[in-house]
C-alpha cells in the first residue's frame, strides 16, 4: 500500500495501475535493478522459438534475462526455465553481445555460474511462489505497480536465491559447526573468509542480514548481499586484518569517520555499485586505507588483493 498526504494533512491511499513498463524499466535498469542494459526483444532462434523482453548483465557479472507480464501469468516459470536453458547454450552469442554493447572488459567479468531470470509482473500466484523456492535456477519474482503521479513501485515478492540462503541458514543453525567452518551465510563462502577474520565476519553478517530477506552469495572475490540489487559487498584483507564493506549509500547522508569510512565515488571497486552514491567502510583496523580492483599497493605494479 502507498499513501500520499493531502492538503488537509490526511493520508490518502494511491490507486495502483498495471501497465506495460518495459521501456521505462529499461531506461532506468541500472538504478532500479543494478543491471546494465544489453538488448530488447532479443530472438532466441528456431529451437527455443522465443523473444526475450530484455537482456542484461548485473553488477555481480551474472547474465540476466528479464521478462515483463501485464498481469498474473501462471506460465511465467516455465518460460523462465526455457530462456535460462537458451542462455546456457548461447555463451558465445551472449559474450559477443556484451562485447559489442559494453566492451571487451565487461566480457571478462561475466560469471556463468549464476545466470538469473527476473520476472516482473502485476502479480504472482501462490503456486509460482512455492515453485520458485524449489527450482535450482536463479529466479526473482518482482511485482510492479504504477501509482498516481507517475510513482513506480517494484517489490521483490520471492526469489530462489533467498530460498537457498534460508535453507543454508536453517541447516547451519541445526548443525554444530566445527571450528574450521566459518561463521557465515553460505557454504560457498568457506574459501573467502580467512581464519583471522571469521569472528568479525560473523558480526558483519548478522548486521547485514538483520532485515531478513537478503540473499547472500559467495562470488569469486567477495560476498554479495542482495535484495533487488546489491545492498553490500564484503571483501577480506587478511594481511591488514580488515573487512571491507561496500554499501549502497549516499555519502552525504552519513557522517564519515576518519580512518574508518570513505566516500568511494569515482573510485573503482568490486561488486556493489550505484554511480555517485557509494561509501566504503572497513572493519578491524582503522588504519586500513580504502582500496579497489584498480588501486595498486604502494610500490607495487600489480593490482591490490582481490583485483581483476
Amino acid at each position: 500500500m502507498l499513501f500520499r498526504r493531502d492538503a488537509g494533512g490526511q493520508d490518502v491511499e494511491l490507486t495502483g495501475s498495471t501497465v506495460e513498463l518495459q521501456r521505462r524499466v529499461e531506461a532506468g535498469l541500472e538504478q532500479m535493478l543494478g543491471i546494465r542494459f544489453l538488448a530488447s526483444e532479443y530472438p532466441t532462434g528456431p529451437w527455443h522459438r522465443g523473444r526475450i523482453d530484455t537482456l542484461g548483465l548485473d553488477e555481480n557479472g551474472a547474465p540476466v534475462v528479464i521478462e515483463f507480464k501485464k498481469g498474473s501469468d501462471s506460465g511465467v516459470l516455465s518460460q523462465a526455465v526455457s530462456y535460462l536453458s537458451w542462455l546456457g547454450s548461447a555463451h558465445h552469442e551472449f559474450e559477443a553481445l556484451v562485447r559489442r554493447v559494453l566492451g571487451a572488459e565487461a566480457v571478462e567479468s561475466i560469471d556463468w555460474r549464476r545466470p538469473r531470470m527476473v520476472c516482473i509482473a502485476a502479480g504472482f500466484s501462490h503456486h509460482d511462489r512455492v515453485a520458485v523456492q524449489r527450482l535450482p535456477e536463479q529466479i526473482d519474482l518482482v511485482r510492479y505497480r504504477v501509482f498516481d503521479g507517475g510513482l513506480l513501485s517494484l517489490l521483490l515478492v520471492d526469489s530462489s536465491n533467498q530460498a537457498a540462503s534460508r535453507r543454508h541458514r536453517e541447516r547451519d543453525a541445526a548443525v554444530v559447526s566445527a571450528p574450521t567452518v566459518p561463521a557465515g551465510p553460505a557454504a560457498g563462502s568457506a574459501g573467502l573468509v580467512p581464519e583471522c577474520l571469521r569472528d568479525l565476519y560473523a558480526e558483519v553478517d548478522d548486521a547485514l542480514t538483520a532485515w531478513g530477506k537478503v540473499e547472500v552469495a559467495a562470488l569469486r572475490h567477495y560476498i554479495a548481499y542482495r535484495r533487488l540489487v546489491n545492498v553490500a559487498s564484503v571483501l577480506f584483507r587478511p594481511r591488514h586484518e580488515a573487512i571491507l564493506v561496500y554499501l549502497r549509500l549516499d555519502p552525504g547522508s552519513v557522517v564519515l569517520e576518519e580512518g574508518f569510512s570513505w566516500d568511494m565515488r569515482g573510485i573503482g571497486h568490486l561488486g556493489t555499485w550505484a554511480p555517485g552514491t557509494l561509501i566504503h567502510a572497513s572493519g578491524a583496523r582503522r588504519s586500513t586505507r580504502p582500496r579497489s580492483a584498480e588501486v595498486q599497493e604502494p610500490g607495487s605494479s600489480r593490482p591490490a588483493d582481490g583485483g581483476t
